[in-house]
């Protein structure tokens, strides 16, 4: 019952991460040596704003050309290759959901910069920059087209193996081993709207904040709200020890909650589905909830006050073995 490591994921895993290192090192590398190219033959300010009718309305100092494309790739690269290192790309789809994000994160912002650039290339003043109209609509696609080919492209490769056959037996506990049961769930399409739901975010932000776009921020700032949301609730993962029981929630597993041993009655597995619990997500009211990801077996904890919660996670019984002998080796040393 111990969480075993797939050496043939790990190695995966890892290249990976190296490819995406990768990735992140050539893009950053794009935004700043096109501007440097250029930077000659650019004006000081630049022309950075574009009003409804496409013409230039606003400008900042050259730099800006680098330094807000470039911020705006190190955080949101950093945070696809953060839900690397998990789980998460050892199945199809959440490697799909990663690739997709560096890809179409990536692109855009260099179209973005390029279509800025192009524009205030020759010009001696930035009042004089070229319109901006359709172009800022090809970027957009140009990088809808190659997130939904490199999120193809990342299906190949290994999936996450179905969990083991149940074993209800709990062996060690007796001998004072430390005994770990780890397993998760997740729900592939939600992960995918959700990194939608956050590209579309960033695009309204930097379309707004070049003025290629009449939408107020509010619309970004909804996107991410939602976005993040749905991140938080596309994957639980459950931990159970001598501890008790941990319960995280999204791809980085957090945020998370923790149930003490002592305050654990038994547990069980139930067939439980979203038209009974009421939808996706954390259904019910504290005391009588559940946590619905994926239809199916639920893992389901019966506290000592009465409550009960329910996760739906892969390889409940075990975890609900685990947890049963657990409370009652903890009986038998209560005096």
């Amino acid at each position: 019952m111990t969480d075993t490591q797939d050496i043939s994921t790990t190695g995966f895993r890892t290249r990976f991460l190296l490819a995406g290192g990768a990735w992140f090192i050539l893009v950053a590398a794009v935004l700043v040596a096109v501007p440097l190219v250029f930077s000659d033959r650019l004006p000081d300010p630049v022309a950075t704003h574009w009003g409804p009718s496409g013409a230039p309305d606003g400008s900042a100092p050259a730099v800006f050309l680098t330094a807000v494309p470039l911020a705006l790739w190190v955080v949101l690269a950093v945070s696809f290759l953060a839900f690397g290192r998990r789980r998460l790309v050892a199945s199809r789809a959440g490697r799909a959901g990663i690739v997709a994000g560096l890809a179409w994160t990536g692109i855009f912002l260099i179209g973005v910069q390029a279509v800025s650039i192009a524009a205030n290339l020759g010009r001696s003043r930035w009042q004089e920059a070229a319109p901006i109209t359709w172009q800022a609509i090809l970027v957009v696609a140009v990088a809808v087209a190659c997130a939904m080919l490199a999120g193809w492209a990342a299906r190949r490769g290994p999936d996450e193996p179905p969990p083991p056959a149940p074993d209800a037996a709990v062996p060690g506990l007796a001998l004072g081993r430390r005994v770990v049961w780890l397993s998760s769930a997740s729900a592939p399409l939600l992960l995918v709207l959700s990194g939608a739901a956050l590209a579309a975010s960033v695009a309204f932000a930097v379309l707004r904040l070049m003025g290629l776009s009449d939408r107020t921020w509010h619309t970004a700032a909804v996107l991410a709200v939602v976005g993040l949301a749905g991140f938080a609730l596309s994957t639980v993962s459950v931990r159970v020890s001598s501890e008790g029981m941990r319960v995280a929630f999204g791809p980085l597993r957090w945020p998370a909650r923790r149930v003490p041993l002592d305050r654990i009655d038994r547990a069980w597995v139930e067939e439980r589905y979203p038209s009974q619990v009421g939808g996706w997500g954390y259904r019910g009211l504290p005391g009588r909830a559940t946590i619905m990801v994926r239809g199916g077996a639920c893992l389901v904890v019966r506290y000592t006050s009465g409550g009960q919660l329910a996760i739906s996670v892969d390889d409940a019984e075990r975890g609900a073995a685990l947890l049963n002998a657990l409370v009652a080796h903890r009986g038998t040393r209560s005096p």
